[in-house]
C-alpha cells in the first residue's frame, strides 16, 4: 500500500495550510443563547481549528487562507488568529460597505449543552467575505510552489458555503497535488449549510468530486453517509451503538471507491449525554486498521471543535512518525483534551497530549 510522501521541511515555508471560514464565536457560558445577557468571544472554524491546533499545541508552522470584511469584527478575528500563532498573510481583505449589504464577517453563537440538553449553534454567516471567494482569487501556485506547503487541509464546511467555494476547494486541492503537497479533507457535513443549495443530493455530488483529489479523508459516521453516500452498518439513531465492524466495512468501501485515499480516519463517539460520551477513533493506513485507546465515559466541558482537534493530532502523528497507530492515538487524545476546555480551539500543550498518549491520568501535576 502506498505511503504518504511529504515534502522536506527545508523546501517549505509552511508545514500546513488551511482553506476555510473563520467566524467570531459568541459563547453564553453555562447559559443559553436565547436568554444570554453577555457572551465570551472566541474564534473558530472547522478548517482553521486544525492548523491552529498544529501551531499552538504541536509547534508547527501554519497559515490559513480565508477572507474577511475589513471592519473591526474582521480585525478582531485576525487578532485571535495572531494570538493562536497562525500566519495571516493569506487573509483576503474585502472592502466593507458600512452596513453589510454586500459583504460581512461570520458570527457563530454556540451553547455548550449539559446532560440531556445537547450543544447547539446558531450561525449568522450569510454574505460573508469568504463565501464569495471564486476561482482565480487566490494565487495557489505562489503558495504551494513559491512558498511551499507540506500539508494542505480543507473541508466540507467551506465547500458548502456557496457554489463558488466548492469550485475554489477543487481548484486548491488540484494545485496542492500538482506541487506534491499532501491533502486532507474533513467531510464535516452540515445539513443547515446545504439546505438551500440542493440539500444532501448536492452535498454528495460536490463531495464525491472533491474526494478524487484527497489523500487523507476524515469524517464521522454521518459525514460518510450523507456526504459520500457510504453507509455505516449498525449505528443507531441516538449514536449509543457504534460497532467497529461496521466502520471497518465502511472504510473498505471508501478505499475501494476512491483508491487515491491513502488514509481514512473516523472518530467513534457514543453519546450517553451531552457531557458524557464514549470516545475513540479509527485510522486506516497502508492496508491496516488501527483503533485508538478507548475512553469510555469521557466527561466533556465543550464538545465543539473536538473533531477538528482529533484531525490536527492525527495529522501531527502522521507527519512526525508516519505511524498510523501513534497518529490515531495522538488524534484521539488531542480531541479528548480539547473538549475539556471552552471554545472551538485547543488549549492543550504537546506535553499534555504526550502524557495522555503515554497513559497518564488526571491526577494533579505539582
Amino acid at each position: 500500500m502506498e505511503s504518504l510522501k511529504l515534502k522536506a521541511q527545508s523546501e517549505c515555508r509552511w508545514d500546513a495550510a488551511s482553506l476555510g471560514e473563520i467566524m467570531l464565536r459568541l459563547d453564553p457560558g453555562d447559559g443559553r443563547i436565547h436568554t444570554a445577557r453577555e457572551f465570551r468571544a472566541w474564534e473558530g472554524g472547522g478548517e482553521y481549528n486544525v492548523v491552529r491546533g498544529l501551531r499552538r499545541c504541536f509547534g508547527m508552522r501554519t497559515t490559513a487562507v480565508t477572507a474577511f470584511a475589513d471592519n473591526p469584527v474582521g480585525r478582531l478575528v485576525e487578532d485571535f488568529m495572531l494570538q493562536g500563532g497562525v500566519d495571516t498573510s493569506h487573509v483576503v481583505w474585502r472592502k466593507f460597505d458600512g452596513v453589510g449589504r454586500e459583504v460581512r464577517n461570520g458570527l457563530n453563537f454556540v451553547e455548550r449543552g449539559f446532560g440531556c440538553r445537547g450543544a447547539r449553534s446558531c450561525a449568522d454567516r450569510g454574505l460573508t467575505a469568504v463565501s464569495q471567494l471564486k476561482p482565480g482569487d487566490i494565487d495557489w501556485d505562489a503558495i504551494f510552489g513559491g512558498e511551499g506547503v507540506r500539508w494542505f487541509h480543507t473541508g466540507g464546511i467551506f465547500a458548502a458555503l456557496s457554489a463558488t467555494t466548492a469550485e475554489v476547494c477543487i481548484e486548491a486541492l488540484k494545485a496542492a497535488k500538482s506541487h506534491g503537497t499532501v491533502t486532507s479533507y474533513d467531510l464535516n457535513y452540515r445539513a443547515s449549510l446545504w439546505k438551500s443549495i440542493g440539500g444532501q443530493a448536492r452535498a454528495q455530488e460536490v463531495n464525491r468530486e472533491i474526494a478524487k483529489y484527497v489523500d487523507v479523508m476524515i469524517g464521522n459516521e454521518e459525514d460518510f453517509t450523507a456526504a459520500l453516500g457510504i453507509e455505516v452498518e449498525g449505528v443507531d439513531a441516538n449514536l449509543t451503538t457504534l460497532p467497529v465492524e461496521g466502520f471497518a466495512r465502511m472504510i473498505d468501501r471508501a478505499v475501494s471507491e476512491y483508491p487515491n485515499f491513502k488514509v481514512v480516519a473516523t472518530t467513534l463517539r457514543s453519546v450517553k449525554s451531552a457531557t458524557v460520551n464514549d470516545w475513540s477513533a479509527l485510522c486506516w493506513y497502508r492496508g491496516e486498521l488501527h483503533q485508538s485507546v478507548s475512553r469510555p465515559g469521557l466527561e466533556i466541558y465543550d464538545r465543539v471543535g473536538g473533531g477538528d482537534s482529533f484531525a490536527s493530532g492525527l495529522i501531527y502523528g502522521l507527519m512526525t512518525f508516519d505511524d498510523a497507530e501513534k497518529a490515531v492515538n495522538y488524534g484521539a487524545a488531542h480531541g479528548a483534551f480539547a473538549m475539556t476546555t471552552p471554545g472551538d480551539t485547543s488549549m492543550a500543550t504537546k506535553a499534555d497530549i504526550e502524557k495522555m498518549v503515554g497513559g497518564g491520568g488526571a491526577r494533579v501535576d505539582r
